[in-house]
């Protein structure tokens, strides 16, 4: 019986810790924000597409054979421009109407999206080596 006194109080701490914490969130419980989805867009009249989405990410710690995993979430922005494979975004900062991207892609860079609530085209720019070039995206 001694062998199995650990693992015991280990499941009974386990079995009182799942009974009394809430539920976890999920990416389905995060608020929508107006560029969550996916656009098809003109990058220097280039057809292009991006990507905005919340995914599940939950984190696990361990100290030694004891370990915790908290619930958590991440947005994920990506953005393949004619065709080409995909490329990792960030956002930088958003309000209502406006979106501040970070283009992670091997020359990284800063864009901006503005949208018109009244049709829902985000228009703004990218950059690459210093120069700026038009951008515009439509939800599908």
């Amino acid at each position: 019986m001694r062998t199995l006194k650990p693992y015991l109080i280990g499941l009974a701490l386990f079995s009182l810790s799942t009974a009394i914490l809430p539920h976890p969130a999920t990416a389905s419980t995060i608020a929508k924000q107006w560029f969550f989805g996916n656009w098809d867009c003109l990058i220097d009249g280039r057809p292009a597409q991006m990507q905005w989405s919340v995914v599940n990410n939950p984190q696990t710690q361990c100290n030694g054979d004891v370990c915790s995993t908290t619930s958590g979430v991440k947005l994920v922005g990506r953005f393949s421009d004619s065709r080409s494979p995909w490329v990792n975004l960030s956002k930088q900062w958003s309000n209502r109407s406006e979106l501040g991207i970070r283009y992670l892609g091997r020359e990284q860079d800063n864009w901006y999206l503005r949208q018109d609530s009244r049709t829902r085209i985000a228009t703004g720019w990218t950059t690459w080596r210093g120069n700026r070039y038009p951008l515009q995206c439509r939800p599908r």
